[in-house]
C-alpha cells in the first residue's frame, strides 16, 4: 500500500523557499493519484512496474509514461510561450507516470505518452475507464447489469457459470451484496443511492481485470466509509491481479489518501508536485506551507491551491489558507509559482525526469487485445438486455401504446362506418394521411429513450465491450415485438372502426405499412440523436425534418402539383411519408367503386381512376414496391445510424493532428 515507510525519498530542496504559499485547487486545479502494482521490487527496477507472482489474474506489470506533455484547448488568449497555436494550456510541461486524462476532440496534444515504453493505443482488456457520469440502464439490476456486462467482456473461453461468478464475486467485492436485486433506478422508480451506482460502474469495468485502471473521481457520493471500503477492495484487486491504478480523487479522507503510492497535485495545468503521498507533506513543508496539526494533508493540499474564492476571502476577510514571502502574505498566485519552482529544483523532479527517461528506452511487451465475446453472443446479449429494458421502461413503448390506442379509438369514431357513397373517398385520404403522417410522428416521443441508450453506448463502446454492428442489430431486433405490438392494436381498432376495405389481406398490408413506417421514424431519430445529443433539440429538429416531408406526401399539394425545385427534386422522391402514403391508398382503393357524384347511383367510378385523376399518383408499380422502398429506406437510415458512429470514431483522434498540420 501506499502508507507512509522508511523507503520512500526524503524531500531536500535544492533551493530553499523558505516562505511560498500553498497553490490552490479550483476549476484548473486537480489532484491525480496513482496506485500500483505492489510487488516487491529491486532498487533497479520502477516501483509498481516489476512482474507481480504468478496468480490467475496477474500477468507482466504494465508502466505508463508522459514526457514533456502539453494539452491545449482553442482560446482566444495566448497559450504555450513559443508555441506558434495559440490557446489555452490544460497541462503544461508534464512529466510522470500518470495518464492525465481522455482528450476531447477539440484538444492539441504535444509530448509522449507510452505504455511499457511503447507508443501505442490501448486495447480491450488493457485499460478501462471509469467516467465520472454513471452511465447505467436504469431498470436492470445490479446482478443482471453485471452479469449482462461479464456477459459481454469476458472471453469466450469462460463458460456461463463462470461468468455469474464473476459478476457476484465482483459485485460483493465492491459491497453490493445486499443490493444485488435492486433497480438501478431513474425517473420511473426509486433505486440504488449515487454512490451506489459509481460502485456499480466500477464494477463493470474491473470485471476484465484490466492492466491499466483509470478511475474519474471513483468516491463521489461515498461517505468517508464507503470511500474507504471501496479504494480499499481496489488496492487489493492491484495486489492480487498486478494493475495499475490511477484516478483523480475528491477531497479524499486522510485513510483514503494514505492508500496511494503517489500524488500528481495539478493548478491550472502547472505540476505542484508528484511523488509519493507520504513526502508530499515534507514538501510543503520546506516549501513554506506546512500541514496544520490534526488537519487532513489532503485537505490542506487542495484548500491551499484553490484561488477560486481569494476575492471573496480578501473582502470578507477570511483567514485563507497562505504562507508568507518575507513578511508579506503571499497571494495564491504567488504561491503556486513558488510551489511549482520548488518542486522543479526538487529531487523529486530529477528522479521522474530519470525514471521516465529509463522506462521509456526500455520497451516491454506490446499489450494485446484481450479476448470477450463473439459477435453473436455480444448480440444476443444487447439484444436480451434491451429487450428487458424496454418491456420495464414504462416510458419507452407502454406510454405510446396507450396514446396510440387512445388516438386510434378518436380516429375510429370520427370516421366510424365510412361508408361508400361519393364523400367517403375524401374521408377515406384524410385518414389514411393521419395514420400515415401524424401517427408514425409520434414517434419522436421516444427520442429521450435513444439518447439515454446512445449515452451507455458511448460510455460501453469506450471501454471496448461491444462493436458498434452488434447495437445496431441488438437495438433493432429487440424493438421490433414492442412496435410490431403498438402497430397491430392500434392498427386494429381505427381499420375496423372505419370500416376500410374488407379482407385480411389488405388488413395486413395496411398494419405493415404502419409498423415499417414507425420503424423508419425511430431509425431518422436515431441519426439525429448522434448529431443531436440533447434530446430536446433532437425533437424539434426530428420533427422539423417530418414535417418537410408531410408536405411532399401527395395529400396537401398533389405531386403534379409540386414546385420543381427543391420540393418533387428531391424531397418528393426521398420523403418515405409519399410511399407510406401510396400504399396505404393502392391498398384501399384498388378494387373498390364509388359513385361519381353526391348522390348518383347510376354512375361509378373505380379506385384505379381515382388513384389516377384524384390523388395524381403513379400506376405503374404496385402497392408491394412501396413497401419495398419503405423497408429499403429503413435498412438506409440503420446503415447511415451505423456509418455515422464509425466514421466519428475514426475521425475524432486525427482532429488535433488536422488542426496542427493546418
Amino acid at each position: 500500500m501506499a502508507a507512509a515507510n522508511d523507503n520512500v525519498p526524503r524531500y531536500i530542496p535544492s533551493l530553499s523557499p523558505s516562505k511560498s504559499p500553498l497553490p490552490l485547487l479550483s476549476n484548473g486545479t486537480c489532484s491525480t493519484m496513482e496506485m500500483e502494482s505492489p510487488w516487491t521490487a529491486s532498487n533497479e527496477q520502477q516501483r509498481g512496474f516489476s512482474d507481480p507472482p504468478n496468480s490467475s489474474c496477474a500477468a507482466a506489470g504494465v508502466s505508463l509514461t508522459w514526457d514533456d506533455l502539453w494539452v491545449t484547448v482553442p482560446s482566444s488568449g495566448s497559450g504555450r510561450s513559443g508555441n506558434n497555436n495559440n490557446g489555452r494550456a490544460l497541462l503544461e510541461g508534464l512529466n510522470g507516470y500518470a495518464q492525465p486524462g481522455r482528450l476531447a476532440s477539440n484538444t492539441e496534444q504535444s509530448g509522449s505518452i507510452k505504455v511499457n515504453g511503447r507508443k501505442q493505443a490501448s486495447a480491450f482488456g488493457t485499460s478501462a475507464y471509469v467516467t465520472q457520469d454513471d452511465a447505467l440502464t436504469t431498470t436492470l439490476t445490479v446482478k443482471e447489469y453485471v452479469y449482462y456486462s461479464a456477459m459481454l467482456q469476458l472471453p469466450k473461453s469462460m463458460t456461463s457459470s463462470e461468468k455469474k461468478e464473476r459478476a457476484e464475486k465482483t459485485i460483493r467485492e465492491m459491497g453490493l451484496q445486499e443490493e444485488m436485486n435492486t433497480r438501478i433506478g431513474g425517473w420511473s422508480s426509486k433505486g440504488l443511492s449515487g454512490g451506489q451506482k459509481r460502485r456499480v460502474s466500477i464494477c463493470i469495468e474491473i470485471l476484465t481485470r484490466p492492466k491499466l485502471l483509470f478511475l474519474d473521481e471513483p468516491t463521489s457520493g461515498l461517505d468517508s466509509a464507503a470511500s474507504y471500503h471501496v479504494m480499499d477492495r481496489i488496492v487489493n484487486l492491484t495486489q492480487q491481479c498486478g494493475m495499475t491504478v490511477i484516478a483523480s480523487i475528491h477531497q479524499p479522507s486522510s485513510e483514503v489518501f494514505d492508500l496511494f503510492h503517489n500524488v500528481c497535485l495539478l493548478s491550472y495545468g502547472r505540476t505542484i508536485y508528484f511523488g509519493p503521498t507520504s513526502a508530499a507533506y515534507e514538501f510543503f513543508t520546506f516549501s513554506g506551507f506546512p500541514c496544520p496539526t490534526m488537519r487532513n494533508p489532503s485537505d490542506h493540499y487542495l484548500r491551499t491551491i484553490n484561488k477560486d474564492f481569494d476575492k471573496v476571502s480578501l473582502i470578507k476577510n477570511v483567514d485563507i489558507e497562505q504562507g508568507f514571502v518575507g513578511n508579506k502574505q503571499a497571494t495564491t498566485d504567488e504561491a503556486i509559482n513558488i510551489l511549482v519552482d520548488s518542486y522543479k529544483s526538487s529531487q523529486f523532479f530529477l528522479l521522474v525526469k530519470h525514471r521516465v527517461s529509463e522506462i521509456s528506452n526500455k520497451e516491454g511487451r506490446v499489450l494485446e487485445k484481450g479476448n470477450q465475446a463473439n459477435f453473436f453472443t455480444q448480440s444476443f446479449v444487447l439484444t436480451r438486455r434491451s429487450f428487458v429494458n424496454m418491456y420495464r421502461d414504462l416510458g419507452y413503448y407502454w406510454l405510446r401504446l396507450g396514446v396510440y390506442v387512445l388516438v386510434s379509438i378518436c380516429l375510429g369514431t370520427i370516421f366510424y362506418d365510412i361508408g361508400h357513397n361519393f364523400g367517403s373517398i375524401q374521408a377515406r385520404g384524410s385518414m389514411l394521411m393521419f395514420v400515415a403522417t401524424l401517427l408514425t410522428f409520434m414517434s419522436i416521443g421516444g427520442f429521450p429513450s435513444f439518447t439515454e441508450d446512445l449515452m451507455i453506448f458511448g460510455r460501453e463502446r469506450l471501454n471496448g465491450h461491444y462493436g458498434v454492428a452488434a447495437f445496431v442489430i441488438a437495438n433493432t431486433l429487440s424493438s421490433i415485438p414492442y412496435l410490431l405490438v403498438n402497430t397491430l392494436i392500434p392498427g386494429a381498432i381505427a381499420y375496423y372502426l372505419v370500416g376500410l376495405q374488407k379482407g385480411v389481406e389488405h388488413f395486413f398490408f395496411f398494419v405493415l405499412v404502419m409498423f415499417i413506417s414507425v420503424i423508419l421514424v425511430e431509425s431518422l431519430m436515431m441519426v439525429v440523436a448522434t448529431m443531436v445529443p440533447n434530446y430536446l433539440m433532437g425533437i424539434i429538429i426530428g420533427a422539423g425534418i417530418q414535417a418537410i416531408m408531410m408536405l411532399n406526401a401527395g395529400f396537401y399539394r398533389l405531386p403534379d402539383e409540386l414546385p420543381n425545385l427543391f420540393w418533387k427534386y428531391p424531397i418528393y422522391y426521398i420523403a418515405f411519408h409519399r410511399y407510406a402514403i401510396e400504399g396505404l391508398y393502392k391498398n384501399e382503393f384498388e378494387g373498390l367503386s364509388f359513385p361519381k357524384n353526391q348522390g348518383s347511383v347510376s354512375s361509378t367510378i373505380t379506385g384505379e381512376e381515382i388513384l389516377v385523376t384524384i390523388w395524381h399518383m403513379p400506376m405503374s408499380y404496385s402497392k408491394w414496391i412501396d413497401m419495398v422502398i419503405l423497408f429499403g429506406m429503413v435498412v438506409l437510415y440503420r446503415l447511415i445510424f451505423f456509418s455515422i458512429i464509425k466514421i466519428s470514431e475514426k475521425i475524432k483522434p486525427i482532429l488535433p493532428t488536422f488542426r496542427c498540420i493546418t
